[in-house]
């Protein structure tokens, strides 16, 4: 079938569109530039924003489903560039076209924390983009998947450039709140194996990978495949940081934000591993998935 992909150019949308190819779709991927998707021959390239709805009709013609995974880690106001927009307006955007084209099947990204009352505009937006698509009258499938890694991924590549450069790697806190990092490639075998799993409409799935580390834990582990027998890490207390980051996150080149902060102490894990049974993944270990790309 063909399917209408957004945010193909992105991490994880670059393998799922792999995952789509290989399983025999063909591929109608959403763009803002032509060059964003170059060098891919088998995938037809279209144009168009899904913050403006009026070039996303046309574009839908002749898909079977739509994959919407649009989002952002960070936001820029002043370009226009925040989480209501770009999370919670561009979904009603795609939501609308897809209806108004008649595609029926819907997937979507959410991520894992996403909640009403979220202390961050982040999972804030990611809830209210979900509501959006629960109150759709499309055959729709929400995933939320946690920290995502994998190669070219923007969290495990700093943390191991922090290691090899770094006499002592800061630690926010205690170190001790607890992620459950799923491999990029499992996130897009779920999406493409939902496409044909007639049982997942409706759904929404936590997305988690085998094992739970804490963040130091998980820096050892990250060392340890670099060659390191020990990561020498500095703990920062939050009672300095907090407020740090709170004036320094306006700064484009600051590498965190108060929300991002936030959602770190908080911890990323899953409760239930029903996406693993129902869609008969082999999940990748952890250790096993970074040393393909950071040895």
């Amino acid at each position: 079938m063909k399917i209408f992909v957004t945010g193909a150019s992105g991490f994880v949308g670059r393998e799922i569109v792999k995952q789509l190819l290989l399983s025999g779709h063909r591929v109608r991927a959403l763009a803002r530039r032509k060059s964003d998707l170059e060098g891919d021959a088998e995938v037809e390239t279209v144009v168009g924003d899904t913050t403006r709805p009026e070039t996303l009709f046309p574009l839908l013609e002749d898909c079977a489903a739509v994959i919407h995974l649009v989002g952002i880690i960070r936001e820029f106001p002043g370009r226009g560039i925040t989480f209501a927009r770009l999370h919670t307006e561009s979904t009603r955007n795609i939501l609308q076209a897809a209806a108004k084209q008649g595609v029926q099947r819907y997937l979507h990204m959410s991520a894992n924390g996403a909640r009403p009352n979220a202390p961050t505009d982040y999972h804030r937006t990611k809830w209210a983009a979900e509501e959006l698509v629960r109150k759709s009258q499309l055959d729709w499938t929400v995933f939320r998947p946690s920290l995502i890694f994998g190669p070219q991924d923007m969290f495990v590549n700093l943390l191991a450039r922090l290691i090899k450069t770094l006499p002592l790697v800061p630690v926010m806190g205690d170190g001790r709140y607890r992620l459950q990092p799923v491999h990029v490639a499992d996130v897009a075998a779920g999406f493409v194996a939902a496409l044909d799993a007639a049982g997942s409409a409706n759904k929404t799935y936590s997305c988690c990978g085998p094992e739970i580390f804490t963040y130091d834990a998980l820096l050892e582990v990250i060392g340890e495949v670099l060659g390191r027998s020990h990561v020498r890490k500095i703990h920062q207390p939050l009672s300095i940081m907090k407020p740090v980051v709170k004036i320094m996150q306006n700064l484009p080149l600051f590498p965190m934000t108060s929300d991002q902060l936030q959602m770190l102490l908080e911890g990323n894990v899953c409760t239930d591993a029903t996406w693993k049974e129902e869609f008969n993944l082999e999940l990748s270990p952890f250790r096993t998935g970074i040393e393909a790309y950071l040895k």
